[in-house]
């Protein structure tokens, strides 16, 4: 499970206050983002990008001292990222189209997907497992009512009342924590 931006702020500080299990469960919990953040911009390439996480993970390492605990950590970690990607374009001479070095520097749009998906798997796993299903099937892996309730083995009204109720238990939750 990805983990949110609080999560990893809070063991980004644990670690820079001298709390050796924050700093080994943020570089845990660093592994599957730095590879989804390196597949997305090297493609048949997966050698390099295990390589990349693991001179990402030394670097947050070595370089935590330069993380402003008033900052976002994942602005921090993506800067770190794409310092590291550029890095080996260099250090292997690769030519890179236009296309694909806009891709590299257009670090912010991705952070923000990152961060909102970890924002929704934080919320989905606020409801029951039924309802989280019926809400992630539907609505963000793009399922037909019915698709969803074969998948899940129950009825379709059954997966309309679990959508409607998650819902709303989601738009109940979101409007407390902004008041």
């Amino acid at each position: 499970m990805a983990e949110s931006e609080t999560q990893l702020k809070a063991w980004m500080v644990g670690g820079l206050n001298g709390d050796e299990r924050s700093h080994a469960a943020l570089l845990g919990a660093l592994v599957p983002l730095l590879h989804s953040f390196y597949r997305r911009r090297m493609h048949d390439a997966e050698g390099d990008v295990d390589d990349l996480v693991q001179e990402t993970l030394i670097s947050v390492h070595t370089r935590r001292a330069s993380y402003d605990r008033n900052r976002p950590f994942t602005a921090w970690l993506y800067a770190v990222a794409r310092y590291r990607l550029v890095d080996h374009y260099r250090r292997r001479k690769l030519s890179v189209s236009v296309e694909d070095v806009e891709d590299i520097l257009a670090i912010e749009g991705f952070e923000e997907q990152v961060t909102a998906s970890m924002d929704v798997d934080n919320l989905l796993n606020t409801l029951s497992p039924k309802q989280a299903r019926a809400i992630s099937d539907t609505h963000l892996d793009g399922m037909s009512i019915a698709e969803a309730a074969a998948g899940a083995g129950i009825g379709e009204s059954d997966v309309k009342i679990s959508v409607h109720r998650g819902l709303k238990a989601i738009a109940s939750r979101v409007r407390g924590t902004r008041q």
